[in-house]
């Protein structure tokens, strides 16, 4: 395993990485990590990067791209979709550090420190110069409650401030528990003394801070942003404070960073800027660099995805429920794919038992996943599944049933230009594994090397099987066979299926040997991706 990082400061995430049997950790930089793209497994990558479609081509082989950090600005997400890229971030892990600079950007705003200390060291003093004004009793303004919001919710009470909020996920309820009133924008427009944003940017979000919302703000509001740049319209900003409007603008973000030189907003008196510093602090790089090392371990090895952005999202619990049903149905893909004859029209998923339709996204792209990989040379995965499936006329049906024998368990019809092949599977001794193929009950587990034979219900067929495998030189680690209760006709014989796990792939040539037998009516090898 191949893993390449390009910030290399994130020292106690790279020792975690390190410490990990097999990997071969590639310690870059920003400027360079590029040329060590090619056979990486996955990409930790750094806020200093940005990365385009031109470096998702040049990973060819990349399961996952990490980012320590928040937002997805930083990547283009079609391009690592269509590539079958994991894209992971960090949105939670600096919410103290980000929380802690807002509130000493509004401290600074509050009482003109940056401005003061400026005059002081010009040789001056001029105390009555600098008046300030308390936060206490103040009405403060936060859009967004997500984990920063909330951080800054719990500091700003300590300074008796009254808060005010907005943001369409949280309810009445949650928000009482925090303190904070919900209201509309133009209520906190209207009534606020200091308004903070805390939003993700979206189409709805960018350029929230416009004419139309400065329109109707408080006379000497004052504005911190150390979320997105973007979320301010700067322009309009500049219009504000000249009318007065805004009495002073404390910022973290800037729409282009670094901002050209020159630009207009940064030489008003009211406004002081800091480079996008919200999140830096020892302790939250610290707890990132490990957070995000961690995520890539347990990503890389158990395929369970923390903050994945470009698959649908789900809790962390949930995630580690669903995966390994995840893994069966890729199996049971894989299985069917490699059994079935014709062109393969409809995949059709059906879960028994506990599985439930808000979660089953990610069993249902594996199951595409496990299907396409027979034939695509481009690698179909969890991620890009529905793309791969659409691009080729394959579509896809679900439904929920109850349980029958084993308590969760999943069937998958593969039906193709000449038939359905059925196949149903369930997780056993936590590992996935083959129930019954066609409606014949027949065990296995679902991994290594597997020989599918549907055959009569007669003598001799086992025995043949064996002696050929033994001819030459293959070993059989293990042997299952399962047949019909009643034939598909009456009066037609029976038909069985055998399943035969070896410890070595068997080639074209002992396949054929072994479909020589005029009882063997069909035969297959299957082999799973790694």
């Amino acid at each position: 395993m191949k893993i390449v990082v390009a910030e290399p400061t994130l020292t106690s995430g790279i020792e975690l990485l390190k410490a990990q049997k097999g990997w071969d950790v590639v310690v870059s930089n920003p400027k360079e990590y590029e040329q060590h793209l090619a056979g990486a497994d996955a990409l930790l990558a750094s806020r200093a990067i940005k990365i385009t479609a031109a470096q998702i081509e040049k990973g060819a082989s990349l399961k996952v791209i990490a980012y320590p950090g928040p937002g997805k600005e930083f990547i283009d997400l079609d391009a690592a979709t269509a590539a079958g890229v994991m894209v992971m971030n960090l949105p939670g892990e600096s919410a103290v550090a980000v929380a802690e600079h807002t509130m000493g950007l509004m401290l600074a705003l509050a009482r003109s420190i940056p401005q003061a200390i400026a005059s002081t060291r010009s040789g001056t003093w001029e105390g009555r110069r600098f008046m300030g004004t308390e936060l206490r009793r103040k009405t403060l303004g936060v859009l967004g409650l997500g984990i920063i919001g909330r951080e800054v919710v719990k500091r700003a009470r300590a300074f008796e401030m009254k808060i005010l909020a907005n943001d369409p996920y949280v309810n009445a309820e949650t928000a009482a528990a925090l303190g904070v009133t919900l209201v509309d924008h133009d209520e906190i427009f209207r009534q606020c003394d200091y308004i903070t944003l805390h939003l993700a940017l979206t189409t709805e979000t960018a350029g929230i801070l416009g004419d139309e919302a400065f329109s109707k703000m408080k006379k000497g509001v004052r504005i911190i942003n150390c979320a997105r740049g973007e979320l301010v319209d700067v322009v309009a900003l500049r219009k504000a404070l000249d009318a007065g409007i805004v009495a002073g603008a404390a910022l973290d973000v800037l729409q282009t960073e670094p901002p050209e030189a020159g630009e207009p907003l940064l030489k008003m008196d009211q406004v002081f800027a800091t480079p996008h510093i919200g999140g830096s602090t020892e302790e939250a790089q610290e707890l990132i660099s490990v957070r995000m090392a961690e995520h890539l371990i347990e990503y890389l090895n158990d395929g369970i995805a923390v903050n994945a952005l470009n698959v649908p999202a789900m809790s962390e619990e949930a995630t580690r429920a669903i995966v390994p049903y995840a893994q069966l149905a890729d199996r049971l893909g894989t299985f069917a794919a490699q059994i079935a004859q014709g062109n393969p029209k409809l995949v059709r998923l059906v879960y028994f038992g506990n599985l439930t339709p808000q979660n089953t996204h990610m069993i249902r792209n594996a199951g595409l996943a496990g299907v396409l990989s027979r034939s695509m040379e481009q690698k179909a995965n969890a991620v890009n599944a529905l793309k791969r499936a659409a691009d080729r006329g394959l579509s896809y049906a679900e439904r929920f049933e109850r349980p029958v024998g084993h308590a969760d368990m999943i069937r998958l019809e593969l039906e193709t230009d000449k038939g359905i092949t059925t196949v149903e599977g369930a997780i056993v001794l936590d590992r996935p594994r083959l129930l019954s193929v066609n409606r014949i009950h027949c065990e296995t587990p679902l991994h290594g090397h597997l020989l599918y034979l549907s055959i009569a219900d007669v003598p001799g067929v086992v025995g043949h099987v064996g002696s050929v495998l033994g001819q030459h030189q293959t070993n059989i680690a293990t042997l299952w066979l399962g047949r019909q209760t009643e034939p598909d006709t009456p009066g037609a014989p029976l038909m069985a299926v055998i399943v035969v796990e070896t410890d070595q792939a068997v080639s074209e040539e002992v396949l054929a040997q072994v479909l020589q037998n005029k009882d063997i009516k069909f035969g297959r090898k299957v082999e799973f991706r790694a």
